[in-house]
């Protein structure tokens, strides 16, 4: 069974009486351990779409079901458990916290989970991301790349079912945004289920599928292959 399937979810904003459709009837359904790329152009609704599969927002209509239950009925306390423990952020900012070392940022996400030896989890995870050598240091004494891969080991650290990734390579070079897309390429070959937003080419091509978007619609769903990626880039530029 999936472990999310949306079907004819739609999102609409209300301010002062207007209506503003953002999503309109998209479905699919993403199994357990794929590498799924949400693309599209600004505005298409990809981020939208994003923050209601983790959780972060609530769809206007149709219908979510994660791991087999339909969203729909889970309370706002629900869903702040489920961020919690099925689902892993990478942000494009990092959205680490400043002047605090590299170890303490890891372990934050366990201070609301019931794990134990969090230290020992976060020493894993940074592990995992090959950091174990900076787990002392403060947030500003290394690299954008370094710090996106802390994002990863604490997105880690709570085991998520998904790993959420918002435009993850937006920040750095080149050099470090392939670093960051070969770690999360290792973690999804060890079995997670990846899920990334970007309007970058060369970045969803680490992913096995592309999902795009435009104008708040699924225009289409393929496995990755260079044909896909070629009409994916002449989409974005229209």
């Amino acid at each position: 069974m999936p472990l999310i399937q949306v079907t004819g979810l739609e999102k609409e904003y209300v301010n002062e009486g207007v209506s503003t459709p953002v999503l309109r009837g998209v479905s699919f359904s993403i199994q357990k351990g794929e590498f799924v790329a949400i693309m599209g152009p600004s505005g298409s609704g990809k981020s939208t779409l994003m923050h209601i599969l983790s959780f972060l927002d609530r769809a206007t209509g149709g219908s979510y079901a994660f791991e087999e239950k339909n969203t729909k009925d889970f309370t706002d306390d629900y869903l702040a458990e489920l961020r919690n423990e099925k689902i892993g952020f990478v942000f494009q900012s990092f959205n680490l916290l400043a002047r605090t070392s590299v170890l303490d940022n890891v372990m934050l996400p366990l201070l609301y989970s019931k794990k134990k030896n969090q230290e020992k989890l976060a020493k894993e995870a940074l592990e995992a991301v090959g950091l174990s050598h900076r787990l002392n240091y403060f947030t500003n004494q290394i690299s954008g790349g370094e710090k996106q891969r802390v994002a990863i080991a604490r997105a880690l650290v709570c085991d998520p079912a998904v790993i959420f990734a918002d435009e993850p390579t937006g920040n750095l070079d080149s050099k470090s945004g392939n670093t960051v897309m070969y770690i999360l390429q290792q973690l999804n070959r060890e079995g997670r289920t990846i899920i990334l937003v970007t309007h970058e080419q060369e970045t969803a091509r680490h992913a096995s599928r592309i999902i795009r978007l435009k104008d708040g619609l699924m225009i289409s769903d393929e496995k990755v292959t260079d044909q896909v990626l070629a009409a994916t880039d002449k989409d974005l530029v229209k």
